[in-house]
């Protein structure tokens, strides 16, 4: 019988990580998977409020440690209404970021402890951690030429703080390579969605599902 599982997508902004959360959502509900997606921030009424303040909120000041906890209230309560639940349902939960980002954004490039970020997002999350986690890479510059729009709050942050949140993805790669693959994004987006198929095809199938096709 299949078991519940919990996949999450990270990476610089502008790495194409919404479009192949998109794309591999679409890929298993083809396959038959029975899936809810998830954005974190986001994803309930309270956190589309904070993603709001989070993201957009430039006219108020606030610090790097108010700011990682606003992030872990919106997971907090996207985990209680979304993810626990589709996960109690035997479901496969995708997830458009999740606590490894807040590990990263404000602990490797905002200057608090990592440490302490995965100690509280443990208890905001209950304990509910993704199976794998997936990170976009590619380098600075092209993620800049890829984004679209206008910056938020986050992505107008200087070169230096980018360059630090890359790092930090790696290095929690580097540290744990068992739950979190790095996923070359330099290529086109067909080509990285292959790549996504491949990397999450083996952990589906052991959890009992069916893969995901070429």
């Amino acid at each position: 019988m299949p078991r519940s599982l919990f996949l999450s997508l990270d990476g610089l902004d502008g790495s194409g990580k919404s479009t192949q959360f998109r794309r591999l959502v679409e890929s298993l509900r083809a396959a038959g998977v029975p899936t809810t997606e998830a954005i974190d921030p986001g994803g309930t009424e309270l956190g589309v409020k904070l993603r709001e303040l989070l993201l957009f909120g430039r006219t108020i000041a606030m610090g790097t440690r108010a700011e990682a906890l606003l992030f872990m209230a919106s997971r907090a309560e996207l985990v209680e209404r979304v993810i626990r639940p589709a996960l109690d349902r035997v479901e496969v939960v995708v997830s458009d970021r999740y606590l490894l980002a807040n590990v990263v954004y404000q602990g490797h490039a905002g200057g608090l402890d990592p440490a302490e970020l995965w100690a509280v997002g443990h208890f905001a999350t209950a304990g509910v951690v993704p199976d794998l986690s997936l990170v976009f890479d590619l380098p600075l510059e092209l993620a800049r030429d890829r984004r679209s729009g206008k910056a938020d709050r986050i992505e107008a942050r200087g070169v230096e703080y980018h360059a630090a949140v890359r790092a930090g993805f790696l290095a929690e790669a580097k540290a744990n390579p068992a739950a979190i693959r790095v996923i070359d994004a330099t290529p086109d987006a067909d080509t990285v969605a292959t790549a996504v198929r491949s990397a999450v095809g083996e952990t589906l199938r052991a959890f009992g599902w069916p893969g995901v096709g070429a």
